[in-house]
């Protein structure tokens, strides 16, 4: 008895390039709904697939990226040709998000999903100053800097890199807590914690040096408390080709110069 066939929905970002791949595609395969689809083929960039992911969160469908982007770290190659035999080739990657919950200077509360990282940043020209709570335990009673985040290993090569942080391992049980341009405590560069870990920042001198939080593109201005978790309970699905899987990609960033 034969398999089903594959269920494709195709969907792209605002770009002409990539409107116009997702016009071509969908009618040289069967293009179904998004809530009939099993793959999603998102076409767009590495923001786009995160965006579908969000979007996708716990529904069980698989996303597919192809690249119609500028850097493409997450995407898959863009090919037309020989696209159900790719995905049905395919490697499965599972992502689980950050939850950020804050607690806001208006009185306020507000909740956000983060694929990539949960991120606070200093909103004036004066420094943030952080207290860092790990499981209910005081780490750090005081960082002076730019700001700090929270990366999952998903999302360890974005920002985390460009603030010198740690690469993981896509299955690897940890997040990586980063800080941002640190000024005191000088000499201090981060921590891998555990990926069950329950982390806090309490905003210290909040009139005077007011903090915005971001979970990837979800930013809340003026915030007082921010608590960061990984949420296991909200997954999602994305296809790599096998000859070019995440954890390949983020191996060999470790070894670009």
């Amino acid at each position: 008895m034969s398999e089903a066939p594959i269920r494709l929905a195709f969907t792209s970002s605002d770009s002409a390039d990539a409107m116009a791949a997702a016009r071509r595609l969908a009618r040289r395969y069967e293009n179904v709904p998004l809530e009939d689809a099993d793959v999603i083929v998102a076409l767009g960039g590495d923001g786009f697939l995160l965006q579908t992911l969000r979007d996708t969160m716990g529904s069980g469908r698989k996303v597919y990226g192809m690249n119609r982007g500028t850097v493409g770290f997450l995407m898959n190659e863009f090919r037309e040709a020989g696209l159900l035999e790719r995905i049905a080739a395919a490697v499965p990657e599972t992502i689980k998000p950050l939850e950020m919950i804050t607690e806001n200077s208006d009185g306020s509360t507000s909740r956000a999903l983060a694929i990539n990282e949960v991120s606070l940043l200093r909103q004036s020209y004066q420094a943030a100053k952080l207290r860092i709570t790990i499981d209910d335990q005081v780490r750090l009673d005081e960082l002076i800097c730019d700001g700090a985040m929270v990366a999952t290993p998903a999302g360890s090569t974005a920002y985390n890199l460009s603030a010198h942080g740690p690469i993981l391992p896509l299955d690897a049980p940890l997040l990586a807590l980063t800080p941002v341009s640190p000024f005191r405590p000088r000499r201090w560069r981060g921590a891998l914690i555990p990926n069950r870990s329950a982390v806090r920042f309490d905003v210290l001198e909040a009139q005077k040096r007011p903090v915005n939080a971001v979970a990837d593109h979800t930013e809340i201005k003026s915030v007082l408390v921010v608590k960061v978790r990984e949420q296991a309970g909200e997954k999602a699905t994305v296809l790599f080709d096998p000859t070019h899987s995440w954890n390949e990609r983020i191996l060999a960033e470790q070894f670009r110069y």
